[in-house]
């Protein structure tokens, strides 16, 4: 079998609609766009969401609540998973890389470490965000918290 003898599958490949070739072909004429309207016109472009003067559906639905666009958000990391993780491995410093390296987060996520749990030995966590409890958690614990 050679490159040069290769055929795609039999029915896989349709002539495309020779439109505005003359009356002959059958497609001439109007070219498919039926007489007059502005669909029939070159230059013709339609908004977005247009149903025909019909209520778009864009507005129809309801709206409500409040959307903040500064919302930050933060891929929540609980003290439970952070013990978890220090009883498996020799850590004393638990930073982004960690946390990236073992699949917690991904690398544009902001990480916020909350208060789930106990952690029961002194270790240096590095986070964007920490919650109160978290926060004396650790340094009961005789850790340190360093925001990012």
């Amino acid at each position: 079998m050679y490159l040069n003898s290769l055929k795609p599958a039999e029915g896989a490949v349709k002539n495309s609609k020779r439109i505005g070739r003359g009356t002959g072909s059958g497609r001439g004429g109007t070219s498919t766009r039926g007489h007059k309207g502005a669909k029939s016109r070159s230059g013709y472009s339609q908004k977005s969401g247009f149903e025909g003067g019909q209520m778009p559906l864009q507005r129809r639905v309801p709206k409500y609540g409040f959307k903040n666009i500064n919302r930050v958000e933060y891929k929540a990391i609980n003290l439970d998973v952070l013990q978890s993780l220090v009883e498996a491995g020799s850590e004393t410093v638990l930073n982004f890389e960690f946390f990236k390296a073992h699949g917690l987060v991904q690398k544009n996520d902001k990480v916020k470490i909350l208060g789930r749990g106990e952690l029961n030995k002194a270790v240096e966590v590095h986070a964007h965000a920490f919650s109160g409890t978290a926060t004396s958690s650790i340094e009961k614990a005789g850790g340190k918290t360093v925001a990012l």
